[in-house]
């Protein structure tokens, strides 16, 4: 699909504030309400929007101790990396988990409550998986950018 500066635009508004109506989303492109609507249609049927959610704050909710945790498997075998990659999407403290090269085979973004509840984490749910090799965590001081925005 080909977007224009408006579709641009309009994805940006929107990743900034989703909750904005679409007659203030017409204000600010200069666009009819109907126009604005017909667009962000069309980016959700092109897949370019995904999905809608609320971001919370992760220090009220009680999660603001965030790990990465590298990881390595046993092996590299397809069999492994399926039963891993299966096992790991439920776990509910693990927001992110990508599969990367270099020294480890993943690197894991976990949100928890506390030192305490991560290493409960790591004894009862994350080093029961199967063909876990080794892991390496790294705690988070500071966040220094934490954004959702993608330009276009």
């Amino acid at each position: 699909m080909e977007m224009d500066a408006i579709d641009k635009k309009l994805l940006e508004l929107l990743q900034n504030d989703t909750k904005k109506t679409t007659a203030a989303l017409a204000v600010k492109l200069n666009l009819s309400v109907t126009a604005v609507y017909e667009r962000i249609k069309k980016l959700e049927r092109e897949g370019i929007i995904d999905k809608y959610v609320a971001l919370l704050n992760r220090n009220k909710i009680n999660k603001g101790f965030v790990v990465f945790c590298h990881l390595k498997l046993l092996q590299h075998t397809k069999e492994f990396i399926n039963q891993f990659e299966k096992e790991v999407v439920k776990l509910d403290e693990v927001l992110e988990c990508f599969h990367v090269s270099g020294d480890y085979d993943y690197i894991l973004k976990i949100c928890v409550k506390d030192m305490e509840e991560y290493r409960e984490f790591m004894v009862t749910k994350l080093t029961t998986l199967n063909h876990i090799g080794s892991t390496h965590s790294t705690f988070m001081i500071g966040e220094v950018k934490n954004t959702t925005v993608f330009t276009v």
